[in-house]
């Protein structure tokens, strides 16, 4: 088992329990604004999906691989993450968390995180965008549970506190993102306050 593939499971693993304690102190505030057109409800349902494809896709070998690195995975879905389905697709999945979501949410993360005990990282799996390997494909999942469990807390007002090893990872794809983007400077610019960024700065 490579050093690569240990450290991201403990990210997607450290994800998923910030997710968990994040959703834990929602307290009733499921209609509250969340994000874009989601409600608290739906942003945590969408959120959850992160962990749910692991999941299911672990249930869809592939038989070669089409998309090579997480970057590439996100490239390849621009259009269907921008399509009108994400925002209901993320409503329906709030409603099927039930009366109570808290636990709904918990109960996801204990039964999927440990799945991956089980692996090394090699499988191919089938993904909406074609097959991946394993170990590339979940540090796409702890980006979106980075990213959208620090949307959570931002709505609810709580502490932006994400685990260092999930920063680590997403921050990482978004470098990657960039430089193949041809977006590097911009998103220098952005993090040293030079642009239109709400005054945050890394410096």
């Amino acid at each position: 088992m490579s050093h690569g593939w240990r450290e991201s499971r403990r990210a997607f693993g450290d994800a998923a329990r910030w997710f968990v304690a994040v959703t834990g102190r929602v307290d009733g505030r499921w209609e509250r604004p969340g994000l874009g057109e989601w409600d608290v409800r739906a942003l945590v349902g969408h959120t959850s999906r992160s962990l749910l494809t692991v999941e299911s896709y672990l249930r869809r070998p592939a038989e070669s691989v089409q998309i090579q690195s997480a970057a590439e995975y996100y490239r390849a879905t621009r259009s269907i993450a921008t399509g009108p389905d994400v925002a209901e697709r993320g409503r329906e999945a709030g409603a099927a968390l039930g009366a109570d979501a808290v636990t709904a949410v918990a109960a996801i993360a204990a039964r999927v995180v440990p799945l991956l005990d089980e692996q090394d990282g090699t499988a191919l799996v089938t993904t909406v965008a074609g097959g991946m390997r394993l170990s590339d494909y979940l540090p796409t999942r702890t980006f979106e549970l980075a990213v959208h469990t620090a949307d959570l807390a931002a709505a609810l007002d709580e502490p932006l506190d994400i685990p260092r090893t999930a920063a680590a990872q997403a921050l990482q794809l978004v470098t990657d993102l960039a430089m193949t983007d041809g977006t590097a400077a911009r998103l220098l610019l952005a993090a040293t306050g030079r642009s239109a960024a709400g005054g945050f700065t890394v410096l």
